[in-house]
């Protein structure tokens, strides 16, 4: 039995602290992914508040203990976008400012802002890839979408960077996204 799925297990039964383990071991990509899609610190903490909360709640529902990643990930994209449309929330570059960074590190905001110029569709799927860190694969059965699908939302969003982003910065992206 993987380890996951032996904590899941455990809390599945009510052992409390194996579930704050397994949010911790997915709280810094679940943070990373909320900060992408939302940008303000408040509406990050509330997402991933209402994240642990709802999967403490649905934790009966998992089916398959070891897709606990895949699960809870799902969970903080459905309340992302929840949150997204409830505010109907256009996240501007006047929104975003580094607050705190006086270093001038206006690279992480163009690159920001040119991850906001995709589709939202296209924006997802650069999110779990990237950020998360999920395979095409594991992204075709999280959105329930063929994988050819994501694959091509990914070569369209790298082809799209590379003649608006990283074109004008000077950097060549070759088609692994390195």
């Amino acid at each position: 039995m993987e380890p996951i799925a032996k904590w899941v297990k455990r809390a599945k039964k009510g052992d409390g602290d194996a579930f704050i383990l397994l949010v911790k071991q997915y709280e810094e990509v679940l943070f990373h992914a909320a900060t992408r899609m939302l940008r303000d610190e408040q509406d990050v903490a509330d997402v991933l508040q209402d994240t642990i909360m709802t999967a403490y709640e649905k934790l009966h529902t998992l089916k398959k203990n070891e897709y606990f990643n895949t699960w809870i990930y799902k969970i903080l994209l459905n309340q992302c976008n929840r949150l997204l449309a409830k505010r109907n929330k256009v996240v501007s570059l006047e929104e975003h400012t580094l607050q705190g960074q006086e270093d001038g590190n206006f690279r992480a905001i163009e690159l920001d802002e040119a991850l906001d110029g995709l589709a939202a569709d296209t924006k997802t799927v650069f999110i779990l890839y990237y950020v998360v860190g999920m395979n095409s694969r594991e992204i075709s059965e999280f959105l329930n979408e063929p994988e050819g699908t994501i694959k091509s939302r990914l070569s369209r969003g790298r082809n799209e960077l590379r003649t608006t982003y990283f074109q004008n910065e000077g950097v060549l992206v070759n088609e692994k996204g390195s």
